[in-house]
Order: structure tokens, then sequence, then C-alpha cells
């Protein structure tokens, strides 16, 4: 397993040409400790691990790796379904303006056809994350101020992951001399 910068495993997921909307994610707080724990996982590509803090309101740093190189029976009950209330996406910035322009055009088109007819929240979802080309979209659980059942599990399956993670990233938080509070 290699521990990487959490920007850099979110990259290599951006850049998968995988099914889009095959991802799935279950996030909250850390066990112990300042930040957040996020896994998310596709059937073909695999399991990843992220831990993240905010060092301050406009920058977030972390660290991550892949854990898993499929979503296999034991995996797949813990990553949420279609049911699940969340929803999340990866998206990496249009590359100049004119990219951003046919992004933005597509974008008013798909809600101008959703305001027209009657739709239901899923099918808006996808609709939009297919306008905006988002790589990785899909059901999310998620708990602001807790943790999840399935990411306790996750984090039990996966303990020699969940260790050398949360070791990394603690040394990050310690370099940055954040503890508890912004720096």
């Amino acid at each position: 397993m290699r521990v990487r910068d959490w920007d850099d495993v979110l990259a290599d997921v951006a850049n998968d040409s995988t099914d889009p909307d095959g991802w799935r994610a279950v996030a909250g707080s850390r066990r112990e400790g300042l930040g957040e724990d996020l896994y998310f996982g596709h059937p073909s590509v695999g399991v990843y691990h992220l831990k993240t803090y905010a060092r301050n309101p406009r920058d977030l740093r972390g660290v991550g790796a892949q854990v898993a190189r499929k979503v296999d029976d034991e995996l797949d009950p813990l990553l949420p379904n279609e049911e699940s209330g969340g929803r999340f996406a990866v998206r990496s910035p249009p590359e100049d303006e004119d990219e951003a322009e046919d992004v933005a055009t597509r974008l008013r088109e798909t809600l101008k056809v959703h305001a027209e007819a009657p739709t239901d929240p899923d099918h808006l979802f996808e609709d939009v994350m297919e306008a905006i080309d988002s790589p990785t979209f899909g059901p999310m659980d998620y708990e602001f101020d807790g943790r999840p059942d399935e990411l306790d599990e996750l984090s039990d399956t996966f303990d020699e992951a969940e260790e050398l993670l949360s070791s990394e990233l603690e040394d990050l938080i310690d370099e940055d001399d954040v503890d508890r509070g912004f720096h």
C-alpha cells in the first residue's frame, strides 16, 4: 500500500475512465483526533481511503491510499446503495475558458429541461453530473459530526491501513502545529 497526498489520490480517480456512476462512498469524523475519514469504491477499480483535516477554512490537507483492488462480497454491503440519501462527486476544474463555457452551457440546458418537466432528484443529479462531465459520482453515507456504522466496519476491515494513514495524518497535523484549531 502506497500512502500519498489526498489530492493525488483524487486526481487518479478523476482521470480514471471507469463508469463514473458506479462509485459509492461513506464518510464521517475520525475515530480519534482531528479530521475526517472517507472511503470510496467502485466494483472494478477498488476501494480508496482518505484521511483529511482542515488546516484552515481554505486549506484541506490529508493522505490516502488504495486499500482494495475490487469491491468484493464482503465490502459491497459496507458501501451505500442508490437508496442512500446523500450523493458525492469528484470533478477536476475546467482546463480553460472555452471548456468552462461548454460545461456551463450543458449545465444550463440540463437544468432547463428538468425545470420544464417532472423529475426525481436522482435523475436530476445524474444528468447534472453527466452535463459537467464528472468522472466519479454516486451515493454516499455521510455524518458531519459522527461516524456511520459502515465507516467503523471498513476501518476494522482495513486496520493496518487505518493505523498507517492515521499516523501519517497525525504527522501532518503535528507539522502544521494545528492540534485543535485552525492555523
